[in-house]
């Protein structure tokens, strides 16, 4: 029997020998249909809005609901499948998320508007961090890579939803929600695959490296990583804080400002989603060749300049600088995700539960408080005052570099 050779440590062409890219693309295609169906829920906004009579406090009550369930189990489904990795759990997510669609779709109360946003966030907790832990296992050592073919995935389904919103369900109203739940079968079909691959392998074998053996793998201090950690949160806050403000409220923008149909508005909002599908695939895979942590720097305090611009120009102008806004944050995501993992060694679920935890979480909030602000002032005044978000990218200036420390 020949012996097979061992790839050097640290070969980029050794580890693109060991990506199990099969898995990956199911992944990503998992991530994409369900990243597809949650981008339904603030797609139907301009539907519901004004089938119930909704102020837009209450529209962003229903983005916080979605959201905070994601963001309060994601961290705990983390930290349990760190010690117990669970192959079929994200199975078990996205019932979760068919559930939480037909509901939505036989909604008849406010009430249950909630009801039917919360599950599908709860079925977004549970299918990110293990989903996130998988991609890592099948990435052969070329982590930006993974994590970007990963989240292209769900930037490319979060893309589709308002597409499909404005051609489906806006004119078939919101009991056409329940044709989606078809999507989610499908997606449980090929997380069962990919659930039996996980479980062939030896996941569970993958402990949480000790904090001696964290410190000794990045030379950082517990001091140093903590507030590495507390930075990337700072920067996570401003990325989707701004981000909230698009999910939310930018078709009402539109058709406020330039008086859009609420079709054209939606195909403007895909735009927004397209561009930053692309954005996270440009982000991770640089970040694998100059470094994260220049990525990071550039993606946030890079968009400024734009979203100073984006209140004060006309309709083409506006498509234009969403187009480069999204283009431009989006490729932060990627790099802070996998930055965070190599301060944390080991933690895998829990930092992709953290930070796509606090994805949610900080996108809910800041939906929630632009709301009020919109009602009280108006939505032109919120992103005239979201414009300065992108400033927080100033704070990446403190984060260490990690190849040098590494070296030393």
């Amino acid at each position: 029997m020949q012996k097979s050779v061992q790839p050097e440590p640290g070969s980029r062409v050794a580890a693109a020998q060991s990506v199990a890219f099969p898995i990956l693309l199911a992944l990503s295609f998992a991530h994409l249909l369900n990243d597809m169906m949650q981008s339904l829920v603030p797609a139907i906004y301009p539907v519901i809005k004004d089938a119930y009579g909704l102020d837009f406090a209450q529209v962003g009550l229903i983005t916080f609901t979605f959201q905070l369930t994601a963001c309060l189990f994601q961290p705990l489904v983390g930290m349990f499948t760190d010690k117990r990795p669970q192959p079929y759990s994200l199975v078990a997510g996205m019932g979760f998320t068919l559930i939480g669609l037909v509901v939505l779709a036989k909604a008849n109360s406010y009430p249950m508007l909630l009801l039917g946003a919360g599950l599908v966030g709860t079925g977004s907790s549970v299918f990110h961090p293990e989903a996130t832990r998988m991609a890592r296992l099948a990435s052969g050592g070329r982590h930006g890579m993974a994590q970007s073919l990963f989240q292209l995935g769900g930037m490319t389904g979060g893309a589709l939803g308002p597409l499909l919103a404005a051609f489906i369900v806006v004119p078939g109203g919101q009991g056409s929600l329940a044709w989606f739940s078809f999507v989610a079968m499908l997606a449980m079909l090929v997380l069962l695959w990919v659930g039996r691959w996980y479980a062939r392998g030896s996941p569970a074998s993958v402990k949480p490296k000790s904090t001696a053996a964290a410190e000794q793998a990045n030379g950082l201090s517990q001091r140093q990583v903590a507030v590495a950690i507390a930075v990337l949160v700072c920067l996570m806050f401003s990325k989707n804080a701004y981000a909230a403000s698009f999910n939310s409220f930018y078709t009402f923008y539109l058709i406020e400002q330039f008086q859009v149909s609420v079709q054209s508005s939606q195909l403007l909002l895909f735009l927004f989603f397209a561009a930053t599908a692309f954005g996270v695939l440009f982000g991770g895979a640089l970040g694998d060749r100059i470094g994260r942590r220049k990525i990071i720097w550039f993606s946030i305090l890079g968009a400024l300049p734009f979203t100073l611009l984006l209140p004060h120009v006309n309709l083409f102008w506006t498509a234009v600088m969403t187009v480069i806004i999204a283009h431009i944050m989006a490729s932060a995501f990627a790099a802070i995700l996998v930055y965070a993992m190599e301060l944390l060694p080991g933690r895998i679920g829990l930092i992709a539960g953290l930070f796509y935890g606090l994805s949610f979480g900080l996108g809910g909030i800041s939906a929630a408080l632009l709301g009020v602000l919109a009602d009280a002032t108006s939505l032109t005044t919120v992103y005239r005052l979201c414009a300065f978000l992108p400033a927080f990218g100033l704070l990446a200036w403190v984060l260490p570099d990690l190849g040098r420390k590494a070296a030393r």
